[in-house]
């Protein structure tokens, strides 16, 4: 499938990943689990739809997913929005450096879910390797790392 080209510099995210990272936070215990993420691109449009999902290491235990779009506008503006079944929706504006995507969220709302106010997540891929880290503000706490994970590719 070709690319559309606003996300021509985004083709080395295609595929799946699967890894394993570790969660911390003041209002929770630490905790492991495995994760898998998928970039998928769109028929040649200017997104790769995107999915993500988490389970307890070592169990089926569903923790977490999450499901959106990471769009291109050129060679190093980005922007990633996502929605979670827990009723939070983020909006990310980002910036691509080589194979290192950075994103500030711009927008995160929620009509009833627990009240998330920042956001920063990173991704960085060399090779078949993708490194990922989230930083949170929330529930009154102020913004501080949150999950870190190890994903390799396994499709794509």
């Amino acid at each position: 499938m070709q690319l559309h080209p606003d996300v021509g510099a985004l083709g080395f995210l295609i595929g799946t990943w699967r890894g394993t990272g570790t969660g911390v936070y003041p209002t929770i215990s630490p905790f492991e689990y495995t994760e898998e993420i998928t970039f998928t691109p769109g028929p040649n449009k200017p997104f790769l739809a995107y999915t993500q999902r988490t389970w307890r290491a070592g169990t089926d235990e569903a923790l977490h997913s999450e499901s959106g779009y990471l769009r291109g506008f050129g060679s190093e503006r980005v922007e990633l929005v996502i929605a979670q079944p827990t009723g939070i929706v983020e909006v990310h504006t980002g910036v691509l450096a080589a194979t290192r995507l950075t994103f500030n969220g711009v927008a995160i709302t929620t009509p009833a879910a627990r009240q998330v106010s920042a956001t920063e997540r990173e991704i960085i891929v060399t090779g078949d390797r993708l490194d990922y880290r989230l930083a949170m503000e929330a529930v009154g706490q102020p913004l501080q790392h949150h999950l870190a994970a190890t994903l390799t590719r396994v499709e794509g």
